[in-house]
């Protein structure tokens, strides 16, 4: 028996509407709405369900996307949530390919979750910041090398409320960040990671912990993610997130 439709994915839908549209133009690809990332923002985006669209989608609509995306140069990627498009994943597997999926958790309102003294929000102009992305970049290379990123459009987003970066320490070392972007009462969870020879030591579970009580203090009442294995998914479980779907990713170029 299939988990119950959560009335969260329903607005968590809506976000997912709304968070690209900041820094990127949308156009409508059939049945998709298809995220065009503007110059310099440091970000691609994707195509998704049309917010609010009811129907089935076919392979043909899977294929008409993607050969936008290749005409436009932008990435080959369809996001969406399996348990809000249900009809998307037969199709794209119709259209002859094989998407990831991955465990969408939601923090529930009801669970009190302190920020950590190891970690905190950084300041947009903060020489921290360029460390911070370059932390994440290689948590996810999986090195331990950190070279400074340059932040792109994040000091103007994060002046303006729309994006959070947390960092944890140990002394003066970053040890890793994440972020998150909050929109009205929801926001998500994104690029949370931690270098190697920093790993085991709970930052990430810092990093976590302190952008959820970040987000509260701006209003946020739904905090959600997507965690890239269930291995990632147990540290969130730890900290309070629940299941609440799966996110489905086509990355064509990836």
């Amino acid at each position: 028996m299939g988990r119950a439709h959560d009335a969260r994915l329903d607005r968590i839908e809506a976000y997912y509407d709304c968070v690209p549209r900041a820094v990127a133009s949308a156009m409508e690809v059939g049945p998709f709405t298809l995220f065009v990332a503007e110059e310099g923002t440091g970000w691609q985006f994707y195509a998704r369900p049309r917010w609010g669209r009811r129907g089935a989608f076919s392979a043909d609509d899977v294929c008409r996307v993607l050969e936008t995306q290749r005409e436009l140069d932008v990435p080959r990627a369809i996001e969406w949530v399996d348990e809000v498009t249900p009809s998307l994943l037969p199709a794209v597997r119709a259209s002859g390919h094989e998407p990831h999926g991955y465990p969408l958790l939601v923090m529930p309102s009801d669970v009190p979750v302190a920020a950590d003294p190891r970690a905190r929000p950084l300041k947009p102009a903060e020489p921290h910041l360029s460390l911070a992305m370059g932390a994440v970049s290689a948590g996810f290379a999986g090195r331990d090398e950190v070279e400074p990123k340059d932040p792109g459009k994040r000091p103007e987003l994060m002046a303006r409320g729309d994006l959070l970066v947390v960092a944890s320490f140990e002394g003066n070392r970053l040890c890793g960040a994440g972020s998150a972007a909050p929109r009205g009462d929801v926001a998500e969870l994104m690029g949370i990671a931690v270098p190697p020879g920093h790993r085991g030591r709970g930052h990430g579970t810092a990093i976590t912990s302190t952008l959820v009580a970040a987000c509260r203090e701006q209003g946020v009442e739904v905090v959600f993610l997507s965690a890239g294995s269930d291995a990632a998914a147990d540290i969130y479980r730890r900290v309070g997130f629940v299941d609440v779907g799966t996110a489905c990713i086509l990355d064509l170029d990836d």
